[in-house]
């Protein structure tokens, strides 16, 4: 298997990132939700995708309060291409990408079986909390 290709801010196929994120995720598609391009536009510091043969197999964004804040969110991997450091390389690229834009911190929020991928992203741990609306 070779390495993906990484992509900044590519024009997104919404149908592709759904099913991508329905397949990494083990649930179902959903029908209902404002378009990712849509969001991606209107919240979005960046993204970047990881694609083979043109395919989608990865992919992360960092939305951000318009100041020195960003917030990494929906890192996602195909699950046939998990385990190779497509994720983590999605990653250090998305923070080259936030920090070119003046962002000085980049904050993300993950499930304890995910603390060593993010770890070895570089990130440190904080509390935080979280309240479910």
């Amino acid at each position: 298997m070779h390495t993906p290709d990484l992509r900044v801010r590519f024009d997104v196929d919404d149908a592709a990132l759904t099913r991508l994120h329905a397949r990494a995720f083990g649930t179902a598609v959903p029908r209902d939700e404002t378009p990712w391009s849509a969001r991606l536009e209107r919240y979005g510091v960046n993204w970047v995708g990881a694609f083979v043969d043109d395919r989608l197999v990865g992919f992360v964004h960092a939305c951000w309060d318009g100041g020195a804040h960003a917030f990494l969110l929906d890192a996602v991997v195909d699950p046939a291409h998990q385990g190779q450091g497509t994720g983590r390389r999605l990653v250090e690229r998305l923070v080259v990408e936030v920090r070119a834009a003046g962002c000085a911190w980049l904050h993300v929020d993950f499930e304890p079986h995910l603390e060593g991928f993010y770890r070895a992203c570089g990130f440190g741990r904080t509390a935080a909390g979280l309240l479910r609306l």
